[in-house]
């Protein structure tokens, strides 16, 4: 529709110059003695015009061959972009896919623009991490130090593939250059966790551990697996005194002392330390808010000296659970060895061999035995106290 317009208004155009033409009777001298030259007026309006085009076109020619060698430049910038961006691509879909080789290559393409080069050195280094070849990997990471703009991105990335192929030291100390730039997100703190893992630095690991959980960023079993690494070095392999031991179980939150796996390790630290009744007072406290066999245990292994108020104390706090629980071998177990201690030798008798008729677990049964069979031997029942001793061993 547009092109009809057009040419609807040149031909009025033409048809008006040239019904213009015709009458117009006028003629323009140009003088310059000895010389004169007459034109008529439109011949001179055509040959104006035909001039002004030509010194137009001239003009535009010129400029155009100014201009020449920097749209080549701009061209060419263009085109090294365009392929640059493209091997960036193939570089990343390659990693994706798994083909770190034509990762690698496409990367080096990618790192030819200035542009591209920082994070093409980024996905090199991952490529060649994955194909083990770390000495190409640490010379792509030094290429992506030239980057000042990608330093929170090369540190992340080093980070993870020192975590991956398990050098802790040099992982710590980029966590420490990562938390001096301000890097501290959820991805950032579990690789931390991680390399302090690997470093065994429990310490911080319960600390990560718990910003974390914080963060719902760790699954439940993870995070309670580990806590309980953490508390076995710190309560359980760590050499410890009196002093020092409190003052570590001060510093655990309430909330942990309650769980299980914290509470068995601590009561065995503090027995290791002879502070039997602090033991005691650690594990009632956790059965009060979880029962759990491996409490009752460590609640036996913390018994109180031989006719003592405290082992009175302990064998009632026993009862006391043992109506609440009639079926449990492990409180039986327990009660009958605190009971065999009091010399309350009826009692003992008792509930040991109810042990023995409630529980299927080798363990118990072995204890139980050797229990009764010390039970005997105390009462002069020879004959007996033998056969216990034998089952106590047949029990493998």
């Amino acid at each position: 529709m547009r092109f009809f317009l057009w040419l609807l208004v040149l031909l009025a155009t033409a048809i008006g110059l040239a019904v213009t033409a015709r009458f117009n009777p006028g003629n323009v001298v140009l003088f310059y003695p000895p010389y004169r030259v007459d034109l008529s007026l439109n011949f001179f309006i055509l040959l104006a015009t035909v001039l002004f085009v030509l010194v137009y076109l001239l003009i535009e020619a010129l400029r155009a061959t100014r201009e020449m060698p920097r749209k080549v430049a701009a061209y060419r910038r263009e085109k090294r972009e365009r392929e640059g961006n493209q091997a960036l691509r193939d570089a990343l879909k390659a990693l994706f896919e798994g083909r770190f080789g034509h990762a690698e290559k496409a990367a080096a393409r990618a790192s030819e623009s200035p542009e591209n080069a920082g994070l093409a050195a980024l996905i090199g280094a991952r490529a060649a991490h994955w194909m083990r070849q770390s000495e190409r990997r640490d010379l792509w990471l030094g290429r992506a130090a030239d980057t000042p703009a990608l330093k929170p991105a090369r540190l992340m990335t080093a980070l993870e593939l020192l975590v991956d192929e398990h050098r802790p030291q040099p992982a710590l100390e980029t966590v420490r250059e990562l938390n001096a730039s301000g890097t501290r997100h959820i991805h950032a703190q579990r690789l931390a966790l991680k390399a302090n893992q690997q470093a065994q630095n429990w310490p911080e690991v319960l600390r990560l551990t718990r910003a974390l959980d914080k963060n719902h960023a760790l699954h439940p079993a993870l995070s309670d697996r580990l806590r309980e690494l953490a508390y076995a070095d710190m309560l359980s392999v760590q050499p410890h005194d009196a002093e020092s031991l409190r003052n570590l179980w001060y510093s655990v939150p309430a909330d942990d002392r309650l769980r299980a796996y914290v509470a068995v390790r601590a009561a065995d630290a503090f027995n290791r330390c002879g502070l039997q009744d602090e033991a005691r007072t650690v594990v009632e406290k956790a059965i009060v808010a979880q029962w759990d066999d491996q409490l009752i245990q460590a609640y036996r292994r913390c018994a109180a000296a031989e006719a003592s108020a405290a082992l009175l104390a302990q064998i009632e706090r026993c009862e006391a659970w043992s109506a609440a629980r009639p079926m449990d071998p492990q409180l039986a177990l327990t009660l009958g060895a605190l009971c065999l201690k009091q010399k309350l030798w009826g009692k003992a008798q008792r509930h040991l061999e109810q042990a023995l008729v409630q529980s299927d677990d080798k363990a118990t049964l072995r204890e139980a035995h050797l229990a009764l069979g010390q039970l005997h031997e105390a009462l002069g029942h020879v004959e007996q106290a033998a056969v216990h001793y034998r089952q106590s061993a047949r029990v493998l």
